[in-house]
């Protein structure tokens, strides 16, 4: 059904066997920045699975894999795509599961083109947005959305911002250190 790579994290969530997030792009060329929502969920424990679907060259292919999605246990889609950055739209068209766009850069207008294809999204056909190239903040996004219904991926969540946020207090406190 795949084009292109096509894998299944090996973390487990408290409340989940199989995959609960499909990370899917439009090309293979994108699987390195895409591959950064993949790490960010296995780092959480949060169970995927990866999909190269182009919207334009395997229209029916790519409305058959989202038809699936909820029956294989999918709560969240987050979806990359560069240049025109039809896929995530075509996604969310299709489905009401959240989806989460990522718009990766490229072409004559280094990503500024998906990054507005992906956010200008008709009423009714939302597409929630991250930064360009910023798959690790999709995968983020997506733990918040599942953790509102997961305690035990909450916490993990809690600990990850409170690390976060004593990280850049500690960089604070050395750029003051290194200043005395």
């Amino acid at each position: 059904m795949s084009q292109g790579k096509s894998s299944q994290s090996n973390g487990s969530s408290s409340s989940s066997a199989g995959p609960r997030v499909a990370i899917v792009y439009g090309s293979p060329s994108d699987t390195q920045t895409m591959s950064k929502a993949g790490a960010t969920l296995e780092r959480f424990g949060v169970t995927y699975e990866e999909v190269s679907l182009s919207a334009h060259r395997a229209p029916r292919t790519l409305a058959e894999w989202v038809g699936q999605l909820r029956e294989r246990g999918i709560s969240i889609v987050i979806a990359g795509a560069g240049l025109a950055a039809a896929l995530p739209g075509a996604v969310a068209s299709m489905t009401t599961l959240p989806v989460i766009g990522v718009p990766i850069s490229g072409g004559a207008l280094d990503g500024m083109d998906s990054m507005l294809a992906i956010a200008q999204m008709p009423p009714g056909v939302p597409v929630a947005t991250v930064g360009l190239n910023n798959s690790t903040n999709a995968a983020i996004l997506a733990i918040q959305i599942l953790a509102l219904g997961d305690p035990d991926l909450g916490l993990k969540l809690a600990t990850f911002k409170d690390e976060f946020e004593q990280a850049a207090a500690d960089s604070l406190a050395d750029v003051a250190a290194a200043r005395a």
